[in-house]
């Protein structure tokens, strides 16, 4: 009996398995197109004398859909991630029971056949039923929550160091060198001298008397630099960014007690400890005026803050992003893909046409490149590796690969409980000489050769 080659093999087991079809996953799927103005719903077939129907964006309107839906028996339902008009709809349907997926407008934008938006929402609806999207990652209640309010906070902060440009650009202005002898002018030598200035002060040598003991210019050099063209328009803008600044800081102040109200009802997974030293207690406006490591150690079983290149508000962005439960992504690979930490090598043919990672706008991946290139002066483990890989790979290589080794501790730390234990330095650059030496001695005895060791000479 002639042998079957194995391209006929494979070309009979290909269409039989073609011929089999596709089999629904979710017969009871609707598809939504958002809109700013109106949404288009479609429903399988003989639901609803009208299967594709068109529903306004009011909260009546909302409601009125859910019902709709309710009646043809749907339990899921998919939309795309448009703008932020999907939230309210996501919120309304979730609370009639409804399954609410919501996918990436990049996975069905690039596929043929919708040329209107009924026949859009038509196509989500039909992909939805066999299972061909995945759902977006969405975080719990709680820690949307607290992702809110850090958001506002970082736009109040972002709005108050605009304040602080305009002051120093109407500084320069008025030709008040003050930043010249003083590093941060929203500092406290910084703001006492601009508040006397607002309140009617002109002569630098009392400006300069409100000089802190920690600034080391002295009196004479500051009220150098304080004698200034004092134009009444210029101290116009003056006063009023210096109102809108204190304006912000008491907003900032606001935003953080909310903060530290929802995090004390989250849920815990230590028993609270003791209180963070006090010197380590944030003490300027970037970072919240209460003891966040304490709060964060508590949410999430360990200490985050041990790894180096962690700190505080990195690991209060990431929690805020990624939550605090692990189990959203089986292995610590997925979780570094779905930052955008790993290769995305584009192949065909055998041959690697693109290579890199993916772009995706991740906030929790900003804050992990930005604590990797933290640890060009970090004498620890990490920050050996940091250099060696820098030396190696370039700066850019080096930050995505530093990002997702942390992004790989990260998660079995959060995932498993464990603490870090940081092996210093020294004991990283002897493992590497190890490592080489290993290296050197397979290349040697490939070649038939041997390697012998030089002693040392003492010096």
């Amino acid at each position: 009996m002639a042998k079957v080659s194995k391209t006929k093999k494979t070309k009979s087991k290909t269409k039989r398995e073609w011929d089999e079809g596709l089999s629904a996953l979710n017969r009871n799927a609707a598809g939504i197109d958002v809109g700013s103005a109106e949404h288009y719903v479609a429903v399988p077939g003989g639901r609803d004398p009208e299967p594709v129907q068109t529903f306004g964006s009011f909260t009546a309107d909302l409601h009125r859909m859910a019902q709709w839906l309710k009646a043809c028996g749907i339990e899921t339902v998919v939309m795309q991630a448009t703008g932020v008009y999907w939230i309210a709809l996501f919120q309304i349907l979730e609370s009639y029971g409804l399954q609410v997926n919501v996918v990436n407008a990049r996975h069905t934008k690039t596929l043929p056949g919708r040329k209107t938006d009924v026949l859009e929402c038509q196509w989500l609806q039909k992909l939805h039923t066999f299972g061909l999207l995945n759902n977006s990652f969405r975080p719990t209640e709680e820690i949307q929550i607290l992702r809110t309010y850090l958001r506002q906070r970082e736009n109040l902060v972002a709005a108050g160091s605009t304040c602080i440009q305009h002051m120093q650009k109407t500084l320069t202005q008025m030709n008040v060198q003050l930043a010249n002898v003083i590093s941060d002018i929203s500092g406290v030598t910084g703001m006492a001298i601009l508040r006397a200035i607002v309140a009617g002060e002109r002569d630098p040598d009392r400006l300069s008397t409100l000089k802190h003991g920690r600034v080391r210019a002295s009196r004479r050099e500051i009220a150098r630099r304080l004698e200034g063209n004092w134009r009444e328009e210029l101290l116009f803008v003056l006063e009023q960014s210096l109102e809108l600044y204190d304006l912000y800081v008491r907003k900032i102040a606001v935003c953080d007690q909310r903060i530290e109200l929802h995090l004390k009802t989250m849920t815990s997974k230590i028993e609270p400890g003791q209180s963070s030293d006090p010197a380590a207690l944030p003490l300027t406006r970037q970072e919240p005026r209460f003891s966040l490591k304490d709060h964060l150690c508590r949410i999430t079983g360990v200490d985050l803050t041990k790894v180096a290149g962690l700190q505080v508000q990195t690991v209060q962005t990431i929690i805020s992003e990624v939550g605090v439960d692990m189990s959203r992504w089986k292995t610590e690979k997925q979780f570094a893909s779905w930052l955008g930490l790993c290769p995305d090598n584009r192949i065909s043919g055998g041959k690697i046409l693109k290579s890199g990672t993916r772009q995706v706008v991740n906030r929790a991946a900003t804050a992990l490149r930005l604590a990797a290139w933290s640890l060009i002066r970090s004498q620890s483990a990490l920050g050996a590796n940091f250099r060696r890989l820098r030396s190696k790979l370039g700066a850019p290589k080096a930050i995505t690969a530093m990002a997702h080794k942390l992004a790989r501790l990260i998660y079995r730390m959060m995932k498993f409980g464990t603490e870090y234990v940081d092996k210093g330095m020294a004991a990283y650059e002897s493992r590497y000489r190890q490592h080489q030496m290993k290296w050197l001695s397979r290349q040697a005895a490939s070649l038939n050769l041997q390697l012998i060791p030089v002693p040392e000479v003492a010096g």
